[in-house]
């Protein structure tokens, strides 16, 4: 299976000044295509220390993927970089020279003398088109210690890259030698160790592999196989997938790329929902902003307001509003006061006696169910688990509540 190796280069990656998102949409990619990525680095803007990143990857990687470094400032040295590591001189190509003039005077200025180095091309690089931007990439076609190797230099907006990807690399890239299956499933409610107990030994084999992944919406498990054909890969897989949805059968709420929210909305069946939110700011109302089923909401931590919403003064004193008795009468009252055929509430409490726990809760006013979240720390991520809590909540539960 071909190798492939990724470097980000750039200071403000280095430095985390900006999110490196380019290495996870192109490692997705590849991987999708059975292509093995075993490196990721990030080099910052230095001659040396880039030519030796290209070259270290050179001795290991079939595919080498550079992004950003492609501008015109004295900074930007990918170009300089790979001319150096192939021992090639870079030269300015007239075509590129005249498009580059072109996309200047089409906005009424002139081209600086500086963008003349997105212009060069090396004997052995031919340019990749930017249709979105100043700077044309490079796919280079080579040899390294006597084997094939092939580069891609790619800009480092990802609108630019994303786009000069799909479109221009990879028509060019050689057709994979193998298939990769895959398929992820996703969990709620259960942990990573206990999954990985769960699983036992297919968490352990190589092909199909068993991999378990940590989510904001839970753990995330994922299914390959890899074969000579994709129904080779898809029968391999197969068994063990479905190995993989039977243990997991009581945690498992989505496949692929079905969202926690978007698995809810499915769920609910053409119902409508209300949500009543107190002490988790509105993350759930986030998470369910682009529902249609999601019907309206409240968000406060007024006892006041939260009495008219449901809550009785006899579970405030009593139990308290962060309690399963406060999530529940808000249930209710999102239902009936905000027009839903079902209302979903969550409670938290983040400061005090009882930070770190939330209670979530369901109803279509004949049945409610509740789950509860027990989180010390940090506010922000209790917030989250709690609103995610309540989603997992309604999509283990709604498939069982015909309308």
């Amino acid at each position: 299976m071909p190798i492939a190796e990724i470097i980000s280069v750039g200071t403000e990656l280095l430095f985390g000044e900006i999110v490196d998102s380019n290495a996870a949409f192109l490692a997705r990619e590849l991987g999708a295509r059975g292509l093995t990525l075993h490196h990721k680095s990030v080099v910052g803007d230095n001659l040396g220390r880039l030519q030796a990143a290209i070259e270290r990857a050179l001795d290991r990687a079939d595919l080498l993927i550079l992004g950003g470094g492609l501008g015109p400032t004295d900074d930007d040295l990918t170009r300089e970089a790979i001319a150096a590591a192939l021992n090639e001189t870079p030269q300015v190509d007239g075509a590129q020279l005249t498009h580059l003039r072109g996309l200047f005077e089409a906005r009424g200025r002139a081209m600086p003398d500086t963008n003349r180095k997105q212009a060069w091309l090396i004997p052995s690089a031919e340019a990749l088109p930017n249709p979105v931007g100043t700077a044309p990439g490079w796919f280079v076609r080579t040899t390294w210690n006597g084997q094939p190797r092939l580069i891609v230099a790619l800009p480092g907006p990802p609108r630019e890259m994303r786009r000069m990807w799909t479109e221009q690399v990879l028509p060019r890239l050689p057709r994979p030698t193998t298939a990769l299956e895959h398929v992820t499933v996703h969990t709620h409610g259960i942990g990573e160790s206990l999954i990985a107990e769960r699983l036992g030994h297919l968490t352990r084999q190589a092909n199909p592999s068993v991999a378990t992944y940590a989510r904001l919406t839970g753990v995330d498990v994922r299914v390959a196989a890899s074969a000579p054909t994709p129904d080779e890969a898809r029968a391999l897989l197969a068994p063990v997938l479905d190995e993989v949805r039977g243990l997991l059968r009581e945690w498992t709420w989505g496949e692929d790329d079905q969202t926690l929210a978007g698995t809810v909305q499915d769920a609910l069946a053409g119902r409508t929902l209300g949500v009543i939110e107190a002490g988790s700011a509105g993350v759930l109302c986030t998470l369910l902003a682009d529902q249609p089923g999601f019907l309206d909401a409240a968000v406060t931590q007024d006892h006041r307001r939260l009495i008219t919403l449901g809550l009785t003064p006899v579970t405030l004193q009593g139990d308290g509003l962060v309690s399963e008795a406060g999530a529940r009468e808000l249930a209710a009252g999102a239902r009936e006061h905000l027009g839903a055929d079902l209302g979903l509430a969550v409670v938290v409490c983040t400061s005090g006696e009882g930070a770190g726990r939330a209670h979530v809760a369901l109803s279509d006013g004949a049945r409610v169910a509740v789950a509860g979240v027990n989180w010390p720390g940090d506010p922000a991520q209790l917030r989250e688990r709690a609103a995610v809590a309540a989603l997992a909540l309604a999509a283990r539960t709604l498939p069982g509540w015909t309308a």
